[in-house]
């Protein structure tokens, strides 16, 4: 199963990247919706594990331009804890 990380954190980002890979996982990793969206046009992805807060865009709009293709999952991992942006994001697709 082949993931995509998309962190804008480096160290966050290798973290996750690490534990998947200690479970049998492999990933990309991108900073950025503009990064992602490159990954993604590249390749098909399994899953997606997405932060919301991004420097270029907002991970809720990714969610939504993946969805006009794709079905992989998306699971969001976001300091957001706001009900608004958890509501926003199942909705988006995630």
């Amino acid at each position: 199963m082949h993931i995509l990380i998309v962190e804008d954190n480096t160290l966050v980002a290798s973290g996750i990247q690490t534990g998947l890979e200690l479970h049998g996982f492999t990933s990309d990793t991108a900073a950025s919706v503009a990064q992602a969206t490159a990954h993604m046009a590249r390749r098909d992805f399994d899953a997606c594990v997405l932060d919301l807060g991004l420097p270029d865009g907002d991970g809720i709009d990714l969610i939504r331009d993946l969805r006009a293709w794709s079905q992989a999952p998306v699971i969001v991992l976001s300091a957001r804890s706001r009900e608004d942006d958890k509501i926003a994001a199942l909705d988006a697709g995630a």
